[in-house]
């Protein structure tokens, strides 16, 4: 268990803002569990959800960049949470899916050209003696926005995207699973993402250029 414990480029639980936020958010009770449902909780409401948080520089995929913005995406969320966990002695490892939003808004598609968001991220904890999965990305008050349960976790079972919303729509479907990894495997993450987005990396991107969240929100 000892990779699952140590700080790492990506998962850097050494970070002194990272160490902040774990202990201030672990709270008194001493059971692991208890204290993953807490940092859990912050994590998915105190980093807003942004997809347009998206840069090609890998610096900003850390958790305690995540921390630093104060929102974020999927990825540096399920990273956060993990090194968090990590610091209050959690093994904690981070996963990667491709899914399908059957929600997705049409601002959204209209940039990544397509419903399926690859290289999703997700934590798993180890937790009475099994891994758990865990999903901090989407916050409560956009979970209501667009009318979904936001994700409970209770450190006993997988906390995963539901497939149906509160109208009965259909919502999230897993497509591929990567697999599970001490640390971002960064060559597999940004090689993936410019096989299903190539025209995110192209030279003119904005993406690319890192200015992406900027000419989206004007």
């Amino acid at each position: 268990m000892r990779e699952y414990l140590e700080p790492a480029r990506f998962i850097d639980s050494d970070h002194p803002r990272v160490m902040s936020f774990a202990e201030q958010h672990r709270g008194a009770d001493t059971d692991p569990r208890q204290q993953a449902i807490n940092l859990y909780h912050a994590v998915r409401d105190e980093i807003r959800y942004n997809p347009y948080s998206f840069s090609a520089d890998p610096q900003t995929l850390t958790a305690s960049h995540a921390l630093q913005a104060g929102e974020s995406y999927c990825v540096p969320k399920a990273l956060l949470l993990a090194a968090c966990a990590r610091h209050c002695g959690i093994p904690a490892r981070i996963g990667l899916a491709d899914v399908r939003n059957h929600l997705s808004t049409p601002r959204l598609i209209e940039l990544l050209r397509t419903e399926v968001f690859a290289m999703h991220g997700y934590t798993e904890l180890f937790l009475g003696e099994r891994w758990v999965k865990a999903t901090p990305a989407f916050n409560l008050a956009l979970c209501r926005l667009f009318k979904v349960e936001p994700l409970a976790f209770d450190g006993l079972s997988d906390s995963v995207f539901h497939p149906y919303n509160q109208e009965g729509e259909r919502y999230m479907e897993y497509l591929v699973d990567h697999g599970q990894f001490a640390d971002l495997p960064e060559a597999l993450f940004f090689g993936h993402l410019r096989q299903i987005y190539p025209h995110l990396f192209a030279a003119d991107a904005a993406f690319l250029r890192g200015d992406l969240h900027s000419e989206l929100a004007s």
